[in-house]
């Protein structure tokens, strides 16, 4: 079994209400009885790319657990290469595979430089292609990224979509060892399907998305951070590996 945490979208801006936030997820995650195997964040870490913001996300996650992250549309991959992840600064997607308890993590980057729709592109499916088919036979494989692949019922989400899911949809074909999507960017929590996957959208941390029949402002500020755990396991020891998710939100800490 892994147990992995996810969240995403904490757009962090140097304002008290950010960071309070986001301090807040992390506070829980680290006091859990029993630790995660990693943590997931999917994007929009910081809300300008903006130096300082990302060494401030670099505070702010530092665990006892591998905290395992790739870019959204809010973020600048030289800036977020440099001061969160302490690489030198390149202009390339942001690519990682993280293997957590023989399950192969692939945290990729769809982020479109100064756009806000994402696509996985040429290098990134290439790369997706080459690191799937170079896994060990039997590994698992969990692909996550920022924007979620599939309609999710709202204007502003649904603006600002995946593009080239044909591509994706082909690679996955491919690929039987994949066993679901996680995304961030739609600011709820969701669960949809693409290619005969589960699509699990992780909640956001700044801020919730109200949808149509809530009420008309998109934006609930009011709703505490959320969070989601996923666990992977067998249902029998040969059968196929099956990703139960729990979504939680993060109340205040009673004073």
């Amino acid at each position: 079994m892994v147990l992995l945490a996810q969240i995403s979208d904490l757009h962090l801006d140097g304002t008290e209400r950010a960071t309070e936030r986001a301090t807040r997820v992390m506070d829980h995650l680290r006091a859990l009885p029993t630790p995660v195997d990693a943590l997931l964040v999917t994007g929009d870490i910081a809300d300008h790319a903006a130096p300082e913001e990302y060494r401030e996300a670099a505070r702010i996650l530092a665990a006892p657990f591998p905290v395992l992250s790739c870019p959204g549309n809010h973020d600048a991959r030289a800036a977020y290469r440099t001061h969160l992840l302490g690489e030198p600064a390149a202009d390339g997607p942001v690519n990682r595979l993280h293997l957590v308890n023989g399950t192969a993590v692939l945290m990729c980057d769809s982020s479109v430089p100064g756009r806000d729709e994402g696509r996985l592109d040429r290098e990134t499916l290439a790369w997706l292609a080459a690191t799937l088919a170079g896994l060990p036979a039997g590994t698992p494989a969990l692909l996550a990224f920022h924007h979620p692949p599939v309609r999710l019922h709202h204007p502003l989400p649904d603006s600002y979509t995946l593009q080239g899911e044909p591509e994706l949809a082909e690679l996955l074909a491919e690929h039987p060892q994949v066993v679901a999507l996680l995304t961030g960017h739609a600011h709820t929590a969701a669960a949809s399907s693409f290619a005969g996957l589960p699509v699990i959208v992780g909640p956001a941390v700044t801020w919730t998305l109200r949808l149509p029949w809530e009420g008309e402002h998109p934006a609930d500020r009011e709703q505490p951070p959320g969070l989601a755990f996923h666990v992977l396991a067998r249902d029998e020891p040969a059968g196929p590996h099956r990703l139960t998710t729990h979504f939680r939100a993060v109340l205040p800490t009673a004073r």
